[in-house]
């Protein structure tokens, strides 16, 4: 009996040791991106000017997540993520998604940290997500600092609780609710986001979003859908939509922001290994509230992998905007430009090892 005993203590404590066994990750990425950038003020002696070649580490990072029964129906979840320069441009470690939760079968996930905002849970339509043209961009030139400006995106939220429903009847849905608050350091961080997504797994998605007073001072809402075609025909083409609309409260004169993507990205079955090619499209009028400010982008690219961990990229855009007004930030004091017309180019590649 007390060999039982002490072999059922044993493999309990084994069990307990593995629950808690945090696991390391991360992702180096990096590229080689030749970048043209101008931007033409009208202020003549404000006009940029940027012509070269860059070595440049993209959403480099290193992370430690886990989980640990708490009890029966109850796990404790933590991650702690931090993004670096692996090229050295930038010293130390950076904050990305850092949180501490509970995840229950009947109440479903709380996340409480600095969690990405609610936008991001729909964030399905982006396939131009790497290397230089790794996001949707700034909707602002800050700094004067020329690079892609298109709609307002999500960002990662300091002091916020993000909940995700549990399942409910198998239906196809996800619902996520989120809350900010002001956090000690007296930064104005509070708000609220929702979004709810359809996902049958059968080729279509649709998801819908809305946040008040986290991504920027105001409302936006977002709505999105995908199709895989090769679920009803024979074409392994994705085909995307995103359509965003953004109401800024600032203390000036502003227009509804109003975003639009298209994306299609294609499977290659003819080569050796693995291989995406894909296309993307992104329109903004009124950038940034200021009316008649615009942006057109496109990007295309490619995904080849040398295993599912490796992977080769190449990409190529080109961004322009008019009518936009540079933006220079000293501590507390903000200050605006003239308003000028702005243009990226950049075509790059470069690998990502995932671990």
């Amino acid at each position: 009996m007390k060999k039982l005993l002490l072999a059922t203590s044993v493999a309990a404590l084994a069990v307990s040791t593995a629950n808690a066994a945090p696991q390391i990750y991360g992702k180096a990425f990096l590229a080689a991106d030749y970048v043209n950038a101008d931007f033409d003020s009208s202020a003549p002696d404000l006009d940029l000017d940027e012509n070269t070649l860059e070595i440049n580490s993209h959403s480099s990072r290193i992370g430690l997540r886990g989980s640990e029964a708490l009890t029966t129906n109850t796990d404790v979840i933590y991650q702690l993520e931090y993004g670096t320069s692996i090229d050295g441009d930038n010293d130390g470690f950076t904050n990305r998604d850092t949180y501490l939760g509970v995840v229950n079968k009947q109440f479903g996930e709380f996340r409480v940290g600095k969690n990405q905002s609610s936008l991001d849970r729909i964030n399905n339509v982006v396939t131009a997500d790497s290397g230089y043209w790794d996001n949707l961009g700034n909707n602002e030139m800050e700094n004067d600092v020329v690079e892609a400006l298109n709609m307002a995106d999500s960002d990662r939220i300091n002091s916020s609780i993000i909940w995700t429903a549990p399942k409910y009847n198998n239906l196809p849905l996800e619902l996520s609710a989120m809350y900010s608050s002001d956090d000690q350091n007296s930064n104005d961080n509070d708000g609220y986001g929702v979004a709810l997504m359809f996902d049958q797994d059968k080729g279509f998605t649709a998801g819908i979003a809305y946040d008040k007073d986290q991504n920027v001072a105001g409302d936006i809402i977002r709505g999105t859908a995908t199709v895989d075609l090769g679920k009803y025909i024979a074409a392994p083409v994705t085909l995307g939509a995103l359509y965003q609309v953004a109401d800024y409260d600032y203390d000036r004169d502003t227009k509804k922001e109003k975003g639009l993507i298209v994306s299609a990205a294609m499977g290659l079955t003819n080569l050796a290994r693995p291989a995406t090619v894909y296309a993307q499209y992104n329109k903004t009028d009124n950038l940034n509230g200021w009316d008649d400010a615009k942006s057109d982008q496109i990007v295309v690219g490619g995904k080849y992998f040398f295993k599912d961990n490796m992977i080769m990229h190449a990409y190529a855009g080109v961004n322009n905007a008019d009518n936009v007004t540079s933006v220079n930030v000293d501590g507390d004091n903000i200050t605006y430009g003239a308003p000028g017309d702005a243009e990226v180019f950049v075509v790059g590649t470069g690998l990502e090892y995932i671990f």
